[in-house]
């Protein structure tokens, strides 16, 4: 390509952008980063086989043998793992900067190369909130119906129900399901402190 073929190239990206950013902002009030206003979430998430009107973002990393469910909402720049293999189940809420690993490289890091990469599965179950920038570490399961607290570190699995958040993530709660209706109920000793 010529120098004037690239300016001309780089000026009808420019004019693409803006005309979507006007878009994106008239309908939803948001800006967003080039990728997102051109990438459509629910066709990318299609073509990564995920379930019906799933929705992933164009910043989000998707990495090996990751299987998604229906109505799931996979949110900007996370990081799913699934070289070991990644299940997240359906109605699932995975926030913002959410980083999900099936695999790590401390053994082989420690060892200069000697060890090979240890990888576990890794399980989200359905109808289940993972709050943003939590890291998952490989081999954990996460239940049904629970809720993951901000900026959490989940390395140990969560029963169905649990309410959990820290770093190390601990149980502080569950929740209760009535049909449309959520009731978060913490232990006492957490509402207390």
């Amino acid at each position: 390509m010529s120098t004037q073929d690239l300016a001309t190239l780089r000026a009808e990206l420019q004019r693409l952008h803006w005309h979507v950013q006007g878009e994106v902002r008239e309908k939803w009030n948001r800006s967003l980063p080039f990728g997102e206003g051109v990438v459509d979430r629910w066709e990318r998430a299609a073509f990564l086989g995920f379930g019906e009107k799933t929705s992933i973002y164009d910043s989000a990393v998707v990495i090996g043998d990751v299987r998604v469910g229906a109505n799931t909402w996979i949110g900007p720049f996370t990081l799913l793992d699934g070289s070991g293999g990644l299940s997240i189940g359906d109605h699932c809420s995975i926030s913002a900067g959410v980083q999900i690993y099936s695999h790590d490289s401390v053994k082989w890091a420690l060892t200069g190369g000697a060890a090979e990469y240890e990888k576990s599965p890794v399980q989200i179950g359905s109808n289940t909130y993972i709050g943003p920038m939590t890291v998952v570490s490989r081999g954990v399961t996460i239940g049904n119906h629970c809720l993951v607290g901000a900026n959490s570190v989940v390395n140990k699995d969560l029963p169905d129900y649990s309410i959990a958040y820290g770093s190390t993530c601990r149980i502080v709660g569950r929740v209760v399901v009535r049909g449309a209706d959520v009731e978060l109920v913490y232990d006492t000793a957490e509402t207390t402190a």
